[in-house]
């Protein structure tokens, strides 16, 4: 137990800050399904409204994606370029 040094602590809890990150990426994906599966049932319904209801289930997805987005270039960030390295 004595022999963990600091780089070697931050590197693990960086390794754990990636996990955490990386689940970030569950609930846009489950989002987006969900709004997909909206838009072709409200598709289905009114055949006529295809183009709003597309051009507002796409935007909506835009915008849940990039939280997901977010996440992976913060583990990115922790894995590649770890700025927490240069403070000890």
């Amino acid at each position: 137990m004595g022999n963990i040094t600091n780089e070697g602590l931050v590197l693990a809890c960086s390794a754990i800050g990636v996990g955490l990150a990386m689940i970030a990426g569950v609930g846009p994906g489950i989002g987006q399904g969900i709004a997909a599966g909206h838009g072709a049932a409200a598709v289905g319904r009114n055949p006529g409204a295809k183009g709003d209801i597309m051009s507002t289930m796409l935007l909506g997805q835009a915008v849940a994606e990039t939280t997901g987005l977010y996440s992976l270039v913060i583990s990115l960030i922790l894995l590649f370029a770890n700025p927490l390295l240069g403070r000890l």
